[in-house]
């Protein structure tokens, strides 16, 4: 896919005016190439510059996360797979923060619409969402487009030193909160009440 993915941006280089239109249509269509995120916006810093990468990095990106959010409804079977994986690597009840979100971005590794994903739980109006997926890209698209040619000659070890130091971070910035549903709050209340019945006889 990195061949299809240099092509695509030969493409783009060669497109004149039209090219900041073919870039962030390559953002919407990057799911179907199995192309990362991080290398679209390395990319965009190499074709147009920090600045002007930067801004067409966080359009096509932000809206990515809006027609992610659209076809959620659309797509429920592959919705529930990645909220089985959240809930493996997350937790059942846990919520994350926008700004826990924000960090997780900037991990290369980690799914893109599963953090969405995050985004969608946590707000439960459309123009909350779209107003965090906003604030969560824009750390994503400056940091790869700007220093994304410095990041990507890194060795294994200081990525990996990168990601360590995310990892407070993340605990600092957690919901303060856990959420529990109605029907597993009582189902575990009345486990308690029979543990005390039997302890008592």
């Amino acid at each position: 896919m990195e061949y299809v993915g240099n092509y695509l941006l030969v493409i783009i280089e060669m497109g004149g005016v039209l090219s900041p239109l073919l870039f962030i249509i390559l953002h919407l269509i990057r799911p179907m190439l199995f192309l990362p995120v991080v290398f679209i916006c390395i990319s965009g810093g190499i074709l147009f510059g920090p600045v002007a990468g930067s801004a067409y990095s966080i359009i096509g990106i932000t809206m990515a996360s809006l027609f992610f959010y659209v076809m959620a409804g659309w797509m429920p079977k592959s919705i529930e797979k990645l909220i089985i994986l959240k809930q493996r690597l997350l937790g059942k009840n846990r919520e994350m923060t926008t700004a826990q979100v924000t960090l997780l971005r900037l991990v290369p590794f980690i799914h893109f619409h599963l953090l969405s994903l995050c985004l969608i739980e946590t707000n439960k109006t459309f123009k909350g969402y779209a107003k965090s997926s906003f604030i969560s890209n824009i750390p994503l698209a400056i940091v790869y487009t700007s220093i994304g040619g410095w990041i990507s000659k890194l060795s294994p070890v200081y990525i990996a030193i990168f990601i360590i130091a995310l990892l407070p971070s993340l605990y600092f910035l957690r919901r303060k909160e856990i959420i529990i549903q109605w029907q597993e709050f009582f189902a575990a209340s009345s486990t308690r009440v029979k543990h005390r019945e039997l302890s008592k006889t």
